[in-house]
């Protein structure tokens, strides 16, 4: 993302007078998985039979299945004046690890189903499937299977992670018990902050259609939002470790979502500090540009796809200072309930103020 340069023509979504781009039709539903998936190989002994027939056949033996599933859609999840067709499909793969991950299993298989509408050359679905092998190649996953359709306007994707993980190793969001500490990987924030400075830009592009602006300094941030990572890392961290989580969740919908999730499943209550939020300072400039308190952005921004986990307290050795582990703070009984600690130490109750795509007016 060094030196990212905005774009609204790189996708290729404005009309194109270029020729040479390849309809769909010409190579037709079968001809086209045929086509998308060639280079594809399967790299997991699991993987028994991948694309090509009705079903995908794996073998997992005796170890638990888990499968998880995710859909974009265009307008709604993804802009593609700003977001590249490479950079989405392989953020539609990294949307579906992470539940997996977030369960402490391991992904090896994919299967992916899109709907284009006309507008959508070969070229166009080539690069979206670019993304997509780059997320497989990166995350040795398999993609096993999946379906094509049309649709009437814009893009949908739909992608299905399968994983499998040792029975004693498998971690539900149920499972905190009063005391645990609760930890998160990486820093907060930084997608939503990335989005602000890509829907600013796309304002004055609006306006402007020569503005190319230069959102180096905006890089971090930026490529929060438009490619992120699972955090394999850190599952193979804990592995290493010696730490199971008592109980685990992506935060995918924001902080404050995800741990009222973890809250009401565990049957807890969830103390945390706002000093304590892992909060990047190119995070921390953005939300003084935009007159955005940073907590409020780690808290409900969303889309950072870090783990939420609560350990033991007699863990906390294990992890103490590492750079990728923060603990920020601690779960209680269920009836002292969701508290934010503020640096002034008022408590404050969490209210979920993250991702609803239902919402009312959406």
């Amino acid at each position: 993302m060094k030196n990212f340069k905005l774009n609204l023509y790189f996708c290729g979504m404005l009309e194109d007078k270029n020729p040479s781009k390849t309809p769909l039709s010409s190579l037709g539903e079968f001809g086209l998985i045929d086509h998308l998936t060639q280079q594809f190989t399967l790299n997991n002994k699991s993987s028994v039979l991948g694309v090509g027939d009705d079903a995908a056949l794996l073998d997992f033996k005796n170890n638990p299945v888990l499968v998880s599933t995710d859909m974009l859609i265009e307008g709604v999840h993804f802009d593609l004046s700003y977001m590249p067709l490479k950079h989405l499909g392989y953020k539609a793969v990294m949307v579906n690890l992470s539940d997996l991950y977030a369960m402490n299993a391991h992904p090896t298989q994919i299967t992916v189903s899109i709907a284009v509408s006309n507008r959508f050359s070969l070229e166009a679905v080539e690069e979206l499937y670019r993304g997509i092998q780059l997320a497989c190649s990166n995350y040795a996953v398999d993609l096993v299977g999946g379906d094509t359709t049309s649709s009437t306007q814009g893009l949908i994707l739909s992608v299905t992670a399968i994983g499998s993980a040792s029975k004693n190793k498998i971690v539900q969001r149920k499972g905190a018990s009063a005391n645990d500490l609760l930890v998160v990987s990486g820093d907060l924030g930084g997608a939503y902050a990335g989005l602000q400075v890509l829907e600013r830009e796309k304002a004055v592009f609006k306006v402007n259609p020569n503005s190319q602006p230069d959102l180096s300094q905006y890089s971090y941030s930026i490529g929060r939002q438009l490619k992120p990572e699972a955090r394999k890392d850190v599952i193979d961290l804990l592995d290493t470790l010696g730490i199971t989580p008592k109980a685990m969740i992506d935060i995918s919908d924001g902080l404050s979502s995800e741990l009222l999730h973890l809250s009401k499943a565990s049957q807890v209550g969830c103390h945390i500090y706002e000093d304590k939020l892992p909060i990047d300072p190119e995070v921390i400039s953005i939300c003084e540009e935009f007159k955005i308190n940073s907590t409020t952005a780690a808290l409900n921004g969303g889309e950072d796809y870090e783990l939420l986990f609560a350990i033991d307290q007699k863990e906390y050795d294990k992890l103490k200072n590492h750079p990728l582990l923060t603990v920020i703070g601690y779960c209680t009984d269920l009836q002292s309930g969701n508290q934010l600690i503020t640096r002034l130490g008022q408590q404050i109750p969490l209210e979920a103020q993250g991702w609803n795509s239902l919402k009312e007016g959406d």
